[in-house]
């Protein structure tokens, strides 16, 4: 590549050149040859005043000798226009125009490398044309500093154009090696940036650094997320086994107990599964939704109380803090359930003591607000811009296991896909307060509709149940 960028820069310097000399070179020959005419005319002129009587070759030699004349005849036209003596060579009777003489006119012109002028002095029997001619030379002296301008000029192209090549092409040559060694799964490569780097090319390698970083971040977070899952695939898996062969064996005491652990277990299971299968339809973007008019209250009402039963085993207050009248919204109502589902489960994961699941209307009304809070010990400043990323896990401990903790990345796709907004904010004092922000039916639409939506989000139904609340998703905030 370096190569083609020099050859091609010579190229274009020596095309500008060729281009520019030609073109210049021309324009010269052409100043040069109109200049000449100019003064042969006004030295035809000056000799025709001169010669008054003259068609003897002692007068002409006299004229030719007193003026330092060379290229000058006189060539004698009849009242026909017929040259009754030949003109200078190189040139014709007819090239001289002698009805423009006759009418009293000089003639000038070029016949090829010749150029000539005519000049007439009227005589009773016709015209006298004296005719001065001048062969343009070659101006050597103007190639020669043309041909020296122009190996200059090649040699200053060929160093820039070798600078420019290695200035440029060793920074690309970097980044594709860069670029294979990610391909190749070395994350941790790095294309230098040095000082005086061109900006496209800095930004171009500063871009690379960042996607190497990305990646090598986004692997980790895969592996752990990997880790955690298998974990919490094991945990269950290792209850319902040794359940199931106590069971099996006749050693458990009490069989009741033990169907209703490995129920329990599956049906942990079964959640972390359908997470699972949600996060896989969210990355495929096929998912429904059924968007129409929807009361926010009612949906929230029903699905937070879902959850009371199994606050009160966690020992958790549960406050369900609703507006009086309708919370009319645009979304899905299985959806918004499963938001709602998602966000409480996540609290119960860290409250100490209380859950507040609320909504109401902003100041304006032209929103509808879905808050859950708890007095958990908060999300540290740095984490709250990523704790609805995908697979990504807090360093916190969560005070008790519930849900797969996969919920907040669901939420957000969700809450997006149905033309909304979704917020954590976390005091220093502790707890956290997650905040989905809808607009209100009366502020977007002037009349219900319904439609379709094939988007990036999640496909699942919220259900209740007395064992383990309300099942939906949640994740480690």
């Amino acid at each position: 590549m370096r190569r083609r960028l020099v050859v091609a820069m010579v190229g274009v310097v020596v095309g500008a050149l060729l281009i520019a000399g030609t073109g210049t070179l021309l324009l010269a020959r052409r100043a040069s040859r109109e200049q000449t005419r100019r003064d042969l005319v006004r030295e035809a002129q000056a000799i025709a005043q001169v010669a008054e009587e003259s068609q003897r070759p002692a007068v002409r030699t006299v004229i030719q000798r007193v003026l330092k004349l060379e290229g000058f005849e006189l060539v004698p036209f009849g009242p026909a226009g017929r040259a009754t003596v030949a003109p200078p060579a190189g040139l014709a009777p007819a090239d001289l125009q002698p009805a423009d003489l006759l009418a009293g006119a000089t003639v000038s012109g070029t016949r090829g490398t010749l150029v000539y002028a005519a000049a007439p002095v009227v005589r009773p029997r016709g015209v006298l044309a004296v005719v001065v001619t001048r062969r343009l030379a070659a101006d050597r002296r103007g190639a020669g500093y043309f041909l020296l301008a122009a190996g200059l000029a090649l040699a200053a192209a060929v160093a820039v154009a070798e600078y420019l090549a290695r200035r440029i092409v060793k920074p690309l040559a970097d980044a594709e090696a860069a670029t294979r060694s990610i391909a190749s799964g070395s994350l941790t490569v790095q294309v230098p940036v040095p000082d005086g780097s061109y900006p496209e090319l800095a930004s171009l390698a500063r871009s690379i650094n960042t996607m190497a970083e990305s990646l090598s971040r986004a692997k980790g977070l895969e592996r752990q997320f990997l880790l955690s899952v298998s974990h919490d695939l094991r945990t269950p898996l290792t209850s319902i086994q040794g359940f199931a062969e106590a069971i099996a064996d006749g050693a458990a005491t009490d069989t009741h107990r033990a169907a209703e652990v490995i129920a329990a277990e599956a049906r942990r299971l079964e959640r972390l599964v359908r997470d699972l299968l949600d996060l896989a339809k969210l990355d495929a973007r096929r998912f429904s939704l059924d968007i129409h008019r929807v009361d926010a209250a009612e949906v929230v009402t029903h699905t937070a109380e879902g959850f009371r039963p199994a606050a009160a085993r966690a020992g958790l207050a549960l406050t369900v803090d609703v507006a009086d009248g309708r919370l009319d919204t645009a979304a899905d109502p299985e959806r918004l359930a499963q938001v709602v589902a998602n966000l409480t489960e996540n609290a119960m994961k860290f409250a100490a003591s209380a859950i507040t699941v609320s909504a109401h209307d902003d100041s304006r009304r032209e929103h509808v607000v879905i808050a859950v809070a708890d007095d958990g010990p908060g999300i540290p400043a740095e984490d709250l811009p990523r704790v609805f990323d995908r697979l990504y896990q807090s360093a916190r401990t969560p005070a008790r296991q519930v849900g797969s903790g996969l919920g907040l990345a669901i939420v957000a796709e969700l809450v997006a896909a149905m033309g909304g907004t979704v917020r954590a904010t976390s005091p220093p004092g502790g707890g956290t307060r997650v905040e989905v922000i809808a607009r209100s039916w009366s502020s977007s639409h002037g009349e219900s509709s319904s439609m379709s939506s094939s988007s990036a989000g999640a496909s699942s139904t919220s259900s209740t149940t007395e064992s383990s609340g309300q099942e939906g998703s949640s994740s480690t905030a």
